[in-house]
C-alpha cells in the first residue's frame, strides 16, 4: 500500500509539469486513486471542489493586484491563506466565502502584507511535497487523509483524522526541512469509526 500511494503522490506531482493529453491522462489516474481512499463521500469531495472554484475567483476579484489568496477547502470548511493589503479586505475575503452556497466554515489566516514572491511559493510548494512524501512514508497513518497546504514555511493541516493521526502527521512535519510552523485545522474522528479504517495503511 505505501508504494502504491508513493507511486500515486509521484505520479500527481509530475501531472502538474507535463503538458497536454498525457498531463490530463496521469493527472486523471493519479486523482481517481487518490479520491478513492479519501475518507470524504464523492459528494463531499464534489462540493469541496466546487466551493474551491467559486472562491478562487471571488478572490481574484476581491484583490486584484492588491493580494495573494489561496483558498483550500476540506469537508466544506475553507481555509483561507495568502496575503492582503489591508484589514477590511481581509474581513471582506472572509464574507465573500461565507456566503458561498455549502461553506460550513472559514478559518481566515490571511496576512495583511505584499503578495509573496514567486520564490516564496515555490519553496512553499516544495515544502508541501516533500510533507506529502513524508506522510506516504509513515506507515502508521493514512496520508490521503490529510490535506497539506504551506505559506511562508507554515504548514496548515487538514482532514479527517484520528487524534493518534493527528499527532503523527504534526510531528512529521514538522520535522520536514524549510517547516517553520504547524497548524492542525483536523476534524476528529475516533479509531474505531468506519471511516478510520477505510483508508488504514498496510503494516507489512
Amino acid at each position: 500500500m505505501i508504494n502504491k500511494l508513493s507511486r500515486i503522490v509521484l505520479a500527481a506531482a509530475l501531472a502538474a509539469s507535463l503538458s497536454g493529453c498525457v498531463a490530463v491522462a496521469v493527472g486523471g489516474v493519479a486523482t481517481a486513486a487518490l479520491s478513492a481512499n479519501d475518507r470524504r463521500t464523492i459528494g463531499m469531495q464534489t462540493e469541496d471542489k466546487a466551493i474551491n472554484v467559486k472562491a478562487e475567483i471571488k478572490m481574484q476579484q476581491l484583490t486584484g493586484e492588491h493580494g495573494h489568496i489561496n483558498v483550500t477547502s476540506y469537508n466544506r470548511k475553507v481555509l483561507l491563506t495568502g496575503e492582503v493589503r489591508d484589514e477590511a479586505m481581509k474581513q471582506a475575503a472572509e464574507r465573500e466565502v461565507r456566503a458561498i452556497e455549502n461553506v460550513v466554515s472559514v478559518i481566515n489566516e490571511l496576512e495583511i502584507a505584499g503578495p509573496s514572491s514567486y520564490t516564496s511559493r515555490s519553496s512553499d510548494a516544495l515544502i508541501t511535497t516533500k510533507v506529502k512524501a513524508s506522510l506516504v512514508d509513515k506507515k502508521t497513518i493514512s496520508a490521503t487523509s490529510v490535506k497539506v497546504t504551506t505559506e511562508r514555511g507554515v504548514v496548515y493541516l487538514q482532514g479527517l483524522v484520528t487524534p493518534r493521526e493527528g499527532n503523527i502527521a504534526a510531528d512529521v512535519a514538522k520535522g520536514v526541512s524549510g517547516v517553520t510552523r504547524v497548524v492542525k485545522i483536523f476534524e476528529y474522528i475516533a479509531e474505531e469509526d468506519p471511516r478510520a479504517q477505510q483508508a488504514a495503511p498496510s503494516q507489512s
